[in-house]
């Protein structure tokens, strides 16, 4: 057995009101990959975020690399051999790859000589296999690129425990295969790897060891035949709940919304959407796929009309909704579920019920000659908790203290309650555990048979196969191609996401039999 880098002994952390980690023990060896799964609140970040220096422990001891340590600072892990990757890259886009490695680095001086420093940084890639023009700005990279560009900013820092956070959440199918080859290259050059994700194909297929969490406290571990769906399930959830089965097709019927010839800009003047048409019917999902960044922000977002368009038009129903107002689109029955669930889906330092009343407070039913109606209001929190299943412990307080899954369920409470005849849900279960999730399309899945049409824009190609009757597929704002369900597979929507078109894809089929 080889030798333990990281040791984690009862380690405890607990925050107002919450017991994040409950007398936790890690334990994690050199040249491995090891995953770190629970639900949403379980514990698992916390755990992490006091190995790399950014909680301090209550209780209980780090041993790293067979030294007892006390972290003060992520500049504390670093020097320790320690690195986090967040799902959200810390990168300055107008630097070069070389710039953003080398920034903030103890040999970094004011005075600097960049061909010495890009020759040192090039020889760490070369010996991880991580390939990447040093000379290339961050705004020019892929969403991998850039992943890759962090985890060699550890490397570059002697990182031998590189933990990464949600790696292939912003990743194509042939960039994920990728990653987990540099990872697992890595872990043959004796790094040790900790890996935070909700999805168990990726962790049946790269990990040697998996711990559990569950409620903040240890609920197993799993390594070699030991590690199966249904074992890690039943470790991760109180109950089973369903992870296979077939999703029956929906039953499309008229054109509920209308993309015609739309252009809208991005950040920065950059063309986002370029031309793009398309119709969504009633009873269907029309799932969105794409690599982060070519356009699905600001479909969603002109579609629900935060953001201005160009030129181009949008129809919901028969109403020409191209310069509506947010409210208007809302009257006439168009719901938005945004990426962002804290900073655009909810206000965090309003209560559950003000939340919820964000889309209709102008509504008769909601107020009184005096104001809202706020009797009513309760009756409606207690009916969304039942039936979204929002666990809260206080009715009152600030959502921000809630979990990303609660979080999510807010969102979705509030959106279908005015049962919309369109749905645009932008990565709706991003983040979230397998419990979450499930309920979360099944929720979408009852919207769509009750008649409405779903845009569901989503990272995960397994979802978007699973629940979608039709994938439209984006490259830098345009339409690849839209797939039937029955047509469609993992490696001919990756292709088309990377800019091959249809045509290209079969031939390449023909000749690879792919």
């Amino acid at each position: 057995m080889p030798e333990p880098t990281v040791v984690l002994k009862g380690i405890t952390k607990a925050f107002p009101g919450v017991m994040a980690n409950e007398n936790v023990d890690f334990t994690a060896y050199k040249g491995e990959i090891h995953a770190l799964l629970g639900e949403n609140g379980a514990g698992k970040s916390t755990l992490m975020n006091i190995l790399a220096g950014l909680y301090r422990q209550d209780k209980g001891e780090m041993i790293i690399e067979g030294n007892r340590v006390e972290f003060h600072s992520p500049a504390d892990a670093i020097k320790a051999g320690i690195g986090m990757i967040h799902q959200h890259f810390k990168l300055v886009e107008n630097f070069t790859v070389a710039e953003n490695v080398a920034l903030g680095h103890e040999n970094t001086r004011f005075f600097v000589n960049k061909k010495n420093i890009a020759r040192d940084i090039t020889a760490v890639a070369e010996a991880n296999d991580i390939e990447l023009d040093m000379s290339a700005y961050v705004w020019q990279l892929s969403v991998g690129e850039q992943q890759r560009v962090e985890i060699l900013k550890m490397l570059y820092r002697n990182a031998r425990i590189l933990i990464l956070d949600e790696p292939t959440a912003v990743l194509t199918p042939q960039e994920s295969t990728r990653l987990f080859d540099t990872l697992r290259e890595m872990a043959k050059n004796g790094c040790t790897i900790i890996i935070i994700t909700h999805k168990l194909v990726e962790v049946c297929d790269v990990a040697h060891r998996v711990t559990v969490m569950r409620q903040g406290k240890l609920s197993g571990i799993a390594q070699g035949e030991e590690i199966s769906y249904q074992s890690l399930t039943g470790m991760m959830m109180s109950e089973n709940i369903r992870l296979d089965g077939k999703v029956p097709a929906g039953k499309a019927a008229a054109a509920v919304l209308e993309v015609k010839d739309l252009f809208v800009r991005g950040f920065k003047g950059v063309q986002a959407v370029d031309g793009l048409s398309f119709t969504l019917h009633s009873g269907e999902i029309l799932g969105v796929a794409g690599v982060a960044g070519n356009g699905q922000r600001e479909l969603a977002e002109a579609v629900s009309g935060i953001r201005g368009i160009q030129s181009g038009q949008v129809l919901l129903g028969d109403a020409d909704v191209t310069c509506a107002s947010v409210r208007a689109r809302i009257d006439k029955g168009l719901a938005f579920v945004p990426e962002d669930r804290m900073d655009t889906g909810l206000v965090g330092n309003m209560n559950l019920a003000d939340n919820l009343l964000l889309r209709s407070y102008w509504n008769a039913e909601n107020n009184t000659v005096t104001g809202i109606h706020y009797a009513r209001m309760a009756e409606k929190v207690d009916q969304a908790i039942e039936q979204y299943e929002i666990a809260v412990g206080n009715k009152k307080a600030p959502v921000r203290l809630m979990s990303g899954g609660n979080l999510q369920k807010v969102v979705l409470a509030r959106e279908l309650a005015l049962s919309p005849s369109v749905i645009v849900a932008a990565y709706p279960v991003r983040g979230l555990d397998i419990g979450a999730t499930e309920l979360i399309y099944t929720l979408l899945l009852r919207e769509r048979d009750r008649g409405a049409g779903v845009l569901l824009l989503s990272e995960d190609l397994d979802a978007l196969l699973k629940y979608s009757d039709r994938i439209l597929v984006l490259y830098r704002g345009r339409v690849m191609g839209i797939v039937d369900k029955a047509q469609a597979r993992i490696g001919t929507i990756g292709m088309m996401m990377m800019g091959t078109t249809p045509e290209e894809v079969a031939k390449i089929e023909a000749v690879s039999h792919f």
